[in-house]
């Protein structure tokens, strides 16, 4: 016999967990995940910086609430999560303008090589400083929120790919793993996997693509101080940060790619070594470990999160375009409030405006693409 839930989340990402989290308590809640261990994919493999001037509009909204929330959070436990660490962009007049919001200020290159001196000078002629930028303890916020979502009486089953869902009478039937779930809501927040669930359900799918962006541990002979900012290339062919006495480093890519277990590919580490050592004064010596993550975007780049137009209590929590961290406490509270609310109230929100400036925003930049 089939197991009944209010909702069922597919996807142990970051998305995923921090829904069950905020549901659990407030209906009855289960959690299925393919992989024999939560976050295994892009969750596992995030840069773990949270910043405010990156992104779409909507993106910079949900990032600036979910630090709001973050920050509560970190007022009441003893372990934090954020640690505060700014955002650094370098590169040309034009790109740097280009790719600097509100949130970041322009600074002088004089002042640029203060906070890192690891660059080298002349190799820029702008710079532009995020100080609302914050490192997020990514493992520390997964295992929290899979602890609360428990401790609340939610399900989360491991290893259980879906492979079967219907919609039937005034729900769902799932086959997950050797598992059955009845649940009135299915979440879709199965990452770079979310279009290949929806067609699995009979929903039309909504053309999210999966990006590959590639990062490594670099080991260096002169290590940058706790307190640098994480630098990025305002041309997007690089990013590093302090990570200890190593370096984490990536080129930026943005690769189109189908779901899948991603990994570097061969050329791309160590033609990001070679720019970096010419680039900086770190003296890349080795790589400690190298991975590669997927990225998934709506084609407007606005992350889908709403009960599907068609596909009766069938809601999508997905596209994050690799900004999942950062904007996951808010895109959690906003989903939270709308399917305990059900179909007709989100559907009819815009109507007179929702009230949280986060839901609003979405709202106004239309974050289902469909609607």
């Amino acid at each position: 016999m089939a197991a009944h839930y209010d909702v069922l989340i597919v996807g142990g990402g970051i998305a995923g967990l921090s829904l069950a989290s905020a549901l659990a308590g407030r209906c009855s809640v289960a959690l299925v995940e393919a992989e024999q261990e939560l976050a295994y994919h892009t969750s596992s493999r995030s840069a773990r910086q949270l910043i405010p001037s990156y992104g779409p509009p909507v993106v910079q909204e949900l990032t600036v609430r979910t630090l709001e929330l973050l920050a509560a959070r970190d007022r009441e436990l003893p372990e934090p999560v954020l640690t505060p660490r700014s955002f650094m962009l370098v590169g040309s007049a034009e790109d740097v303008a280009a790719e600097a919001s509100g949130y970041m200020q322009p600074i002088t290159v004089d002042r640029a090589l203060e906070l890192c001196p690891a660059l080298v000078p002349g190799t820029f002629a702008a710079a532009g400083l995020d100080t609302g930028s914050f490192g997020c303890n990514a493992p520390l916020l997964l295992a929290e929120h899979r602890k609360r979502a428990l401790a609340a009486g939610a399900d989360i089953i491991t290893g259980a790919r879906v492979h079967s869902a219907q919609r039937q009478g005034s729900g769902w039937q799932v086959g997950a793993g050797a598992e059955g779930f009845e649940a009135a809501v299915l979440v879709n927040a199965a990452g770079a996997w979310a279009d290949e669930l929806a067609v699995l359900s009979g929903v039309e799918k909504l053309g999210l693509q999966p990006y590959r962006r590639t990062a490594a541990i670099a080991a260096v002979e002169r290590p940058l101080p706790a307190a640098t900012p994480m630098v990025a290339a305002a041309d997007n062919t690089f990013y590093f940060r302090p990570d200890g006495q190593d370096v984490l480093i990536s080129p930026s890519e943005t690769v189109p790619s189908g779901p899948e277990d991603a990994r570097p590919r061969p050329g791309d580490v160590e033609r990001l070594v070679e720019k970096l050592n010419s680039f900086t004064s770190l003296g890349i010596t080795g790589i400690r470990r190298a991975w590669t993550g997927l990225r998934t975007e709506a084609a407007d780049g606005v992350p889908v999160a709403g009960f599907d137009a068609e596909a009766a209590g069938f809601y999508w929590l997905a596209g994050q375009g690799g900004y999942g961290f950062q904007t996951s406490a808010a895109m959690a509270e906003l989903a939270a409030d709308q399917i305990l609310a059900g179909p007709a109230a989100a559907s009819g929100a815009g109507a007179d405006g929702p009230e949280s400036r986060t839901a609003q925003a979405l709202a106004a930049t239309r974050w289902s693409i469909r609607r």
